[in-house]
């Protein structure tokens, strides 16, 4: 073989290696892509894992193992072909970070204000990192909720930010305000970049700028290799309840654009080189918490309030279509592969969406969703909020979220091994196939 030639593939393999084997919503770009074969017609259960907690998390498919945290403070290890568990890794607190894989270690953040490092094969601690302590957004009077003079925490923060490793690098958002970069072999610290306020994104990486939202109103592009500030771009405000304000939402970066949806009922498009606005689209009131997924010239995302599924043109934002399920909240992100999308929904059911029928092509029904009181849906099919929220004080905000959650796939599903591998709060890891 010539030697330029071997340089050349060299270099490809080693630029290749130093890139996550597995990351949240399939790339460093958060674009929600899976380079896999649809799983387009009704499926059937392939396996399904029981843990103690919630999965929250999404999880990360590498090397035939499935890993992902739950809300019972351990990371698992399952058998991507049998759902078998391989090994548990125990952490402090409840994880509802996605993992990501790379180099051999499976990394994860946990409620317990530490940054974990765990070997893939045997389920070890690497190493760990405590960052300034985990917290959620909180607020007073937040979304109207009584006592008005009192700050409480966001029952609505569900996530933590998933990491994104580069180039031997991992980054993620903190509840501390901080984003974070270390060594991604030892933990060591490079540089940390304040916000001000939580930052529960996720950060999206392409073109050495590192992309990601805080719940300061603020989304930023941060250097990846400094942690200086390149721009930032201001979101709505709402002062009075803070019902309408701050980004829970990832952003994902394709063909110099970057999008992100926003609790100010928009789903913004900029510049990702200056942080002009290009164009938001908005959602009449209804939250974006979702992350969105980006496919040949077209943008997909879902609402929270309003349960809309839809469609726009990549460039202007135009409408293209509109699903709707019913004001059962999306804050699972859609996975796209071949000409399917993949999301869940708080109904307790994944979802098939046919992207050239502009249909449903199935719907899979989680034990969560199966036994469900009827009680929780009205006869029109909406949620029935009346018979789960009697008052609006926060204690009983918090109890009818925590009731209604039991079905709800907030996790974001992964399409690989010709499997839909995705979470629910229902405590079960779901496998399914055609």
């Amino acid at each position: 073989m010539p030697r330029t030639i071997f340089i050349t593939i060299a270099f490809m393999l080693a630029a290749a290696s130093a890139q996550a084997d597995a990351t949240f919503r399939g790339d460093l770009a958060h674009s929600g892509v899976y380079a896999a074969s649809a799983v387009a017609a009704a499926p059937k259960l392939a396996w399904q894992f029981h843990g103690k907690g919630r999965f929250i998390a999404s999880p990360a498919l590498s090397g035939g193992v499935v890993y992902d945290g739950a809300t019972d403070g351990f990371l698992y290890a399952v058998d991507a072909a049998s759902g078998a568990l391989k090994w548990k890794f125990r952490t402090g607190a409840r994880i509802a970070a996605s993992p990501a894989v790379a180099r051999g270690l499976v990394y994860t953040e946990s409620y317990d204000g530490n940054f974990y490092a765990v070997d893939v094969a045997s389920g070890t601690l690497k190493w760990k990192f405590a960052t300034g302590g985990e917290r959620r957004f909180a607020a007073r009077h937040l979304h109207g909720m009584l006592p008005e003079t009192e700050t409480m925490p966001d029952p609505f923060d569900f996530y933590l930010s998933s990491p994104a490793v580069s180039d031997g690098t991992v980054f993620f958002g903190s509840g501390d305000g901080n984003v974070y970069a270390l060594d991604a072999a030892s933990g060591a610290l490079k540089w940390k970049f304040a916000t001000g306020d939580v930052v529960h994104a996720s950060p999206a990486l392409a073109g050495g700028t590192l992309y990601i939202g805080s719940w300061d109103t603020y989304f930023y592009a941060i250097d990846a290799a400094t942690g200086k500030e390149k721009w930032r771009f201001k979101t709505g405000d709402d002062a009075e309840n803070h019902n309408q304000t701050g980004i829970q939402s990832s952003a994902a970066v394709v063909d110099g654009a970057v999008y992100f949806g926003c609790r100010d009922s928009n789903l913004y498009a900029l510049d990702a080189a200056t942080g002009r606005k290009l164009w938001a689209y908005n959602n009449k009131g209804s939250w974006v918490i979702a992350s969105p997924a980006v496919k040949d010239g077209k943008v997909y995302a879902s609402t929270a309030d309003t349960g809309r599924f839809f469609a726009l043109d990549a460039k202007t934002g135009a409408e293209l279509f509109a699903l709707d399920f019913k004001h059962w909240p999306m804050f699972s992100s859609p996975a796209l592969a071949g000409g399917t999308a993949y999301i869940g929904s708080h109904s307790g059911k994944l979802i098939a969406i046919d992207l050239a029928g502009r249909a449903v092509a199935w719907q899979f029904q989680t034990d969560g969703a199966r036994n469900a009181p009827a009680s929780d849906t009205a006869p029109d099919g909406t949620p029935n909020y009346d018979a789960v929220f009697s008052e609006n004080f926060y204690d009983d905000i918090v109890a009818g979220t925590d009731h209604l959650m039991r079905r709800a796939i907030l996790s974001s599903p992964v399409v690989g091994d010709g499997k839909v591998i995705f979470g629910s709060n229902d405590g079960n890891l779901y496998a399914v196939k055609g």
